[in-house]
């Protein structure tokens, strides 16, 4: 029989704001259009995994429409008229279905999603490619939901987690497993528990499937954001879009697409519809100048720097100060990165919580420093 021909298109998450990488991260330069780790975006960096498997006109990038303009200067020529804007931020669920039913007007009819974040770092993108390959094809099975699970290395709290069960899809390369449910972020022993057992992987935002697939269970389960996004179809590629999405999207429900579909997609169906296929394949979702340092550092007790650097009895540091010469005397496992307008000093322990500082911020109404 032959193989029905669908085209297949990745769909970046580029919306987000990357407030735990302040004060280098900024509303209009986040996270994923900064040089984090090596010396190109993490947006660049992923675009650069993902081209040899798709070509740039099949890759869709979803931001708002504050770093639009940004993220357009960060992807090849044919893949920047592919950048949709969201006018308000309305989680991964709407996200997903905007540039769905772009990529079904596009493609005219159905077509192979890939559902990726713009700023995760993959160390072996050899092996990744392939996983991916191999997601794409299992997801072409009408009805069939893949997601990528992360092995745990260690405990932890930060991340939801998979559950598989059960035995692989038959002839596969790469085992794709049933999955029993989807679990949010545990608390500490609960996470100990995942982290012994081979049958728990970290969720890392990664999902494939068919654009009818997806549709069908947002129709399901989402109901009015699908209705509300359908009518947007009448207006793609028109002069009335801009104003017609303006409109419906700041009404569309604001959930994020594991609570809304993939969790209920696994509960009470007789055949098993989404499957993880475990891949080692060396991710860190870098969530904090923390993860930054342990990405760089080649030893314990390591000082990673950015710029002029004088380390006197200092270990365990990450210096990002390119333009001022720092002197680290005396100081452990501190994080201090500067720009021109601001300094941050904090115990690499506590990086997570510059998230808190940003939120304090923006309720004294610092734009300035936003």
């Amino acid at each position: 029989m032959t193989k029905e021909k669908l085209t297949a298109h990745a769909v970046i998450l580029a919306g987000g704001r990357g407030t735990r990488f302040w004060p280098r991260s900024r509303m209009r330069t986040p996270k994923q259009l900064l040089n984090i780790v090596g010396s190109k975006t993490m947006l660049q960096q992923t675009v650069e995994r993902l081209a040899p498997i798709f070509p740039a006109d099949r890759i869709w990038t979803v931001t708002n429409a504050e770093q639009a303009a940004a993220v357009k200067k960060q992807l090849p020529a044919a893949a920047r008229k592919h950048v949709l804007a969201e006018p308000v931020g309305r989680n991964t669920t709407a996200a997903i279905a905007l540039a769905a039913f772009h990529v079904r007007h596009a493609a005219g009819g159905d077509a192979l999603l890939a559902v990726l974040p713009s700023d995760h770092y993959i160390a072996n993108v050899q092996r990744y490619r392939k996983i991916l390959l191999a997601a794409l094809e299992i997801a072409r099975e009408p009805g069939r939901i893949v997601v990528l699970g992360i092995p745990p290395t260690r405990p932890e709290t930060g991340f939801g987690y998979i559950e598989r069960m059960g035995e692989p899809i038959p002839g596969k390369e790469f085992p794709a497993l049933p999955v029993r449910r989807f679990t949010e972020k545990p608390e500490l022993e609960r996470a100990k528990e995942y982290a012994a057992s081979e049958n728990y992987h970290w969720n890392a935002g990664m999902f494939f499937w068919r654009v009818s697939t997806f549709l069908e269970n947002l129709k399901r389960f989402l109901p009015k954001t699908h209705d509300a996004l359908e009518s947007l179809r009448r207006t793609l590629g028109k002069p009335g879009y801009e104003k017609r999405l303006r409109t419906i999207y700041p009404k569309l429900e604001n959930i994020s697409v594991d609570y809304a579909l993939l969790e209920p997609a696994t509960r009470g169906v007789a055949e098993p519809r989404v499957f993880v296929i475990p891949a080692d394949v060396g991710w860190s979702d870098i969530g904090s100048w923390a993860a930054v340092y342990e990405l760089l550092a080649t030893k314990p007790g390591d000082n990673v720097t950015a710029g002029a650097v004088y380390a006197l009895d200092a270990a365990g540091n990450f210096l990002w100060s390119p333009e001022k010469f720092v002197a680290a005397i005396g100081v452990k496992d501190l994080v201090v990165v500067e720009t021109k307008d601001a300094l941050l000093i904090c115990p690499r322990d506590r990086a997570q919580d510059v998230g808190k500082l940003v939120n304090d911020l923006e309720k004294i109404r610092r734009k300035d420093l936003l």
